[in-house]
């Protein structure tokens, strides 16, 4: 039988498909933190949203308050919604960083036959996810 012929092939060749499920981690990830930034920015434009509506519903009601002196009423003022907002693309910017950080890392531990697994992303998702539940829980509480 003739010898297979595979180990003469360059690292990148004989690793195709593995870099290929590399690529495939890092695009998820990409995807995980576009959505966490999409969010964010819902999150941010639904509460400017609510607000200006209150304010216009408030200040053209049958009761509507006139402000002293004549003043026009100022614009809503920015509540945790905004902040949360923008955290969460703040978010989901750090999280694009670090996976292609984390791509590139593997891609070379791929390439050198030694890898080494990071759970530093898969910890700032984690954590991320578990904050972002309790802040949104506390704001649906606190709404009621």
């Amino acid at each position: 039988m003739p010898k297979d012929t595979e180990d003469n092939r360059p690292v990148r060749v004989r690793n195709r498909r593995v870099h290929f499920a590399n690529e495939r981690t890092f695009l998820a990830w990409i995807r995980t933190s576009i959505g966490i930034m999409a969010f964010g920015f819902v999150v941010e434009k639904f509460a400017l949203f609510l607000k200006q509506a209150a304010y216009y519903l408030g200040s053209t009601g049958m009761r509507a308050t006139i402000p002293p002196h004549g003043a026009a009423p100022g614009p809503p003022s920015p509540g945790y919604s905004s902040v949360l907002g923008i955290i969460l693309v703040a978010l989901g910017a750090l999280m694009a960083l670090l996976a292609f950080v984390r791509y590139k890392r593997v891609e070379k531990q791929i390439d050198e036959d030694a890898y080494r697994p990071s759970v530093i992303l898969d910890s700032l998702l984690t954590i991320s996810v578990l904050v972002i539940g309790i802040f949104l829980l506390i704001y649906l509480i606190h709404s009621i």
